[in-house]
């Protein structure tokens, strides 16, 4: 692990030494705000501003003729955009499409690809998203009777999802298995490739939920064999609030009809005959079901685009780099001098994503707090402090006024007075 002194001083030096320095000053960051929350809502960059006036632009000229344009071609822009996201999935272009949001894409391949024969069964754990669940419980619902058709891992007393626990639970009469690539909670990253060959050899699909980890750790996707996946646009890729999302489908699923069908999966050479029943496309655009926004399009092309610039194994190095740093300065600024607080993010490189969670009994109070005092933190009932600093805007100096912030609210107990309080805390 890398030492630090922990001064302003040595932050600044990491900073000076950033090669994705460059970066920072292509997003809109308000002045003296620690944004620690882009694990929520990315923030908004220069490029996609411009890309949204683009696009309001090319509507005001074209119109309808916006479609088959050959300066917008609006009609194949989830394509396009599928063909960017591949190369930060590890997956070939036909296998992505930009399309849906997560969950309503969550239903569009369970409709398709559960039950499967003699499988009643689905598999994932109570920490992923509940968002996930919810999904996976109304199908359970609508194809059985038995309300244990949902079987579920819970974590660990350390709050992590123990693999060998998940491989346990894997049996002949699951149909799917479903995780995140890294637990919305705690940070910890998934083991694709192991998850994946073990569900396989049990005959299991598996479907990965990339929501807290595209953008900023890389993935192989069809090289590990993964089944499907679903994801959002609006964390680190900064595609802009509840923007469209997007799907993954292996090749050696295209060709299966999708159950939950709309027009905008056709194919696309038959699309405007409009003929029924509906002609599918051969790739994973088949999954698609209605017509995109363009608007909001633009903004996560820009997104993109600025992510591919920057190079995902740059990003990664400095997120790992800015993660470890965070951490250090959080064990030893609060956990060793206030004898406060706990990590819940692991330690190694290879088993965590892009934020760190701190667990402590006051974190509702210390998030309104430190939102008073200009950091922006994430906060997860009951006791979870998440920050998220994002390789691509986020500073050395942000994380370390960040954990200086809450070494001053609690070695002074400022916090206290924000714990009656009724502001919400996201």
């Amino acid at each position: 692990m890398t030492t630090f002194s922990y001064t302003a001083e040595e932050a600044h030096q990491l900073d000076a030494a950033d090669p994705l320095a460059n970066f920072v000053d292509r997003f809109y960051r308000r002045e003296n705000i620690q944004y620690m929350d882009g694990n929520s809502l990315g923030l908004l960059s220069k490029d996609a501003e411009a890309a949204t006036i683009e696009a309001l632009e090319q509507w005001k000229h074209y119109a309808v003729d916006g479609w088959g344009h050959p300066d917008t071609d609006w009609l194949h822009m989830p394509e396009r955009l599928g063909a960017m996201t591949a190369e930060l999935i590890g997956a070939k272009p036909e296998e992505c499409v930009v399309t849906g949001q997560t969950t309503v894409n969550l239903h569009a391949l369970l409709a398709t690809f559960y039950p499967r024969e003699g499988r009643p069964r689905l598999l994932a754990d109570t920490a992923n998203f509940p968002s996930d669940l919810y999904a996976l419980a109304n199908h359970v619902t609508l194809h059985s009777a038995n309300p244990d058709g949902l079987s579920l891992i819970s974590p660990r007393s350390d709050g992590w999802i123990y693999e060998e626990d998940v491989m346990e639970r894997l049996s002949e009469d699951v149909s799917l298995l479903l995780l995140p690539s890294v637990w919305y909670q705690s940070g910890q990253l998934a083991s694709i490739p192991r998850l994946t060959e073990a569900a396989h050899a049990k005959g299991i699909l598996v479907c990965f939920d990339l929501a807290h980890s595209i953008g900023v750790v890389p993935h192989h996707l069809h090289e590990d064999g993964v089944d499907l996946a679903v994801w959002c646009n609006y964390k680190y890729l900064n595609g802009g609030p509840g923007t469209i999302g997007g799907l993954f489908v292996h090749e050696r699923h295209h060709g299966t009809a999708p159950l939950l069908s709309g027009w905008f999966g056709s194919d696309k050479a038959r699309q405007f005959e409009m003929s029924i029943p509906m002609v599918p496309a051969h790739s994973a655009s088949a999954w698609q079901i209605s017509t995109p926004s363009i608007i909001a399009a633009a903004a996560v092309q820009a997104g993109l685009s600025l992510t591919l610039e920057a190079g995902l194994s740059q990003l990664r190095a400095k997120s790992l780099q800015l993660t470890d740093y965070l951490m250090t300065l959080l064990d030893e600024k609060i956990i060793r001098t206030t004898g406060e607080g706990q990590l819940g993010t692991p330690r190694q490189p290879s088993r965590r994503g892009g934020h760190v969670a701190f667990y402590h009994p006051e974190a509702a109070a210390l998030s309104r707090a430190l939102r008073a005092n200009q950091v922006i933190p994430d906060y997860r009932p009951p006791n979870t402090l998440r920050f998220a600093p994002v390789p691509m805007y986020t500073r050395f100096i942000d994380v370390w006024k960040t954990v200086d912030t809450l070494y001053r609210l609690l070695s002074t107990r400022a916090y206290e007075s924000f714990r009656d309080s009724n502001d919400l805390v996201s």
